[in-house]
């Protein structure tokens, strides 16, 4: 087997990959946190009612799920992340370090970053602003509310707690 590359998962990639991977690691990414930061008007919004979806902002650390792709089908995946994730370009593709939870090992990791020049960018909301992305939010995927509420319970099945997302989640 070849040597493979590796997908930092902080979202909905932990629950719903859709990608052929060669295993999963639990990870955590250093300088940079999960947060409500990115406006969605496809997957779990519309242009007139966008919901509320996840991006990395620089600061604090992440903890989620490195997926290792082979080198071999590394081209195809790539392609299929961007169809996925990049429909609008609302993140920055950036090769960052992460450590392997498990052997300490640190590894180079592609992950999607909030891109804050973006119109997408919600930056930092009030909480009703944030509330009412999450009510009001559905899209060709689904609600924002649910997007939310399967990454809690992926995070929680990982033995990952996120006060901020519980807070919100709780709230809603």
């Amino acid at each position: 087997m070849g040597r493979g590359r590796w997908v930092f998962a902080y979202g909905s990639l932990m629950w719903q990959p859709d990608i052929p991977h060669r295993r999963a690691v639990s990870a955590v990414l250093p300088g940079y946190h999960r947060a409500l930061c990115v406006k969605s008007v496809v997957y779990r919004g519309t242009p007139d009612a966008p919901g509320l979806v996840l991006g990395l902002q620089r600061g604090g650390q992440c903890e989620g799920v490195a997926l290792e792709v082979d080198d071999a089908a590394w081209e195809e995946v790539l392609s299929s992340l961007r169809q996925r994730e990049q429909p609008n370009r609302v993140y920055v593709e950036r090769w960052l370090p992460i450590q392997d939870r498990a052997d300490g090992r640190l590894r180079e990791a592609l992950a999607f970053v909030a891109d804050t020049t973006h119109a997408q960018y919600a930056g930092d909301l009030t909480e009703a602003e944030t509330l009412d992305l999450l009510r009001t939010g559905r899209g060709s995927r689904g609600t924002a509310a649910d997007y939310l509420t399967s990454t809690l319970a992926h995070l929680r099945a990982l033995g990952i707690h996120d006060a901020a997302l519980e807070r919100v989640a709780s709230l809603i």
